[in-house]
């Protein structure tokens, strides 16, 4: 295959954030949230220069180490070759380290700016083989089947490759994030799951995550009983004590309320007319935002005048 000709103009990528699991769709069920990362990447004539504003402007690496660059290389080792340099901005709102995506946001970020800013790049990299690569650069691909698909999204692996379906959620959700100010990693909240589960709770797991798709898609009315989940939230309480007793007081007062992702943020799944009484709810120490829910997913857009 000849080597790929790029683009002069620079390309402007969106990434929107995402909450894995939901409850009971341990590793498998993502939902996309409106609240968004924007990435500018311009082909230059050498060398590379990163520029980051607002999440991790103080802390991100400014060199090959960054993940969204290593995406980016990836990327375009597989559409034929890298080009000579590159110039990226980031605006980064997505917080750090707080189980809403954002280093999925970064990896389909980069490989989807790779393959916007290379002509002739969705025929050499279609959209099957961009959630194939961000699920191998990620590890697995909840998120980054939500970052990619936007909306309510279902993936699995399937002899040894990612798929993944996208579905409507109802129109009436309203999410709201409770971020608290520190960080948990998601490899010591993973670390904390046990090898082994016992047989009655996998089979209420299976029952629920089958309701929590009815109830995301059609019947928001069941949210409270489809978020139920005896898989992983009670194993990581230890790492994140605060977010486990806010998710379990916002049940007591009838708020389907998950931790997001591997935490410590809490989603909880209200309507329109309750949103803003729910976002009250935390108290001090959080960070209450109300959210759209993002159908779009990630998104090439026109440059900012």
């Amino acid at each position: 295959m000849a080597g790929p000709a790029f683009r002069a103009a620079a390309v402007r990528v969106r990434t929107p954030a995402t909450s894995a699991n939901l409850g009971p769709g341990f590793d498998a069920l993502g939902l996309s949230l409106g609240l968004y990362d924007d990435v500018v990447v311009r082909v230059a004539d050498s060398g590379l220069h990163i520029d980051i504003a607002g999440e991790g402007g103080a802390t991100l690496p400014r060199d090959e180490n960054h993940l969204l660059v290593r995406s980016l290389r990836t990327a375009f080792d597989l559409l034929g070759g890298q080009p000579r340099g590159l110039e990226i901005v980031c605006a980064n709102r997505i917080p750090h380290g707080r189980g809403l995506g954002s280093s999925s946001a970064a990896i389909c970020a980069g490989i989807v700016a790779a393959r916007a800013v290379t002509i002739g790049g969705e025929s050499r990299l279609d959209d099957a083989a961009l959630l194939e690569l961000a699920t191998e650069i990620e590890g697995h691909p909840d998120n980054v089947a939500a970052c990619l698909l936007g909306g309510f999204t279902l993936s699995w692996m399937e002899s040894g490759a990612a798929r993944a379906i996208r579905m409507e959620p109802a129109d009436s959700i309203v999410p709201v994030v409770f971020v608290p100010g520190k960080p948990v990693l998601t490899e010591t909240a993973r670390g904390l799951l046990p090898r082994s589960v016992p047989h009655v709770d996998a089979a209420a797991n299976a029952g629920r995550a089958a309701l929590l798709v009815e109830a995301l898609t059609r019947r928001p009315e069941l949210l409270l009983p489809a978020t139920e989940d005896r898989l992983h939230q009670e194993y990581r309480a230890p790492a994140m004590p605060e977010s486990a007793a806010l998710v379990e007081r916002l049940r007591v007062d009838g708020v389907p309320a998950v931790i997001s992702g591997a935490g410590p943020t809490v989603l909880a799944l209200a309507d329109a007319a309750s949103a803003d009484k729910v976002a009250h709810l935390a108290g001090e120490g959080w960070a209450a935002n109300r959210l759209q829910l993002d159908a779009r997913g990630a998104s090439v857009l026109p440059l900012a005048p």
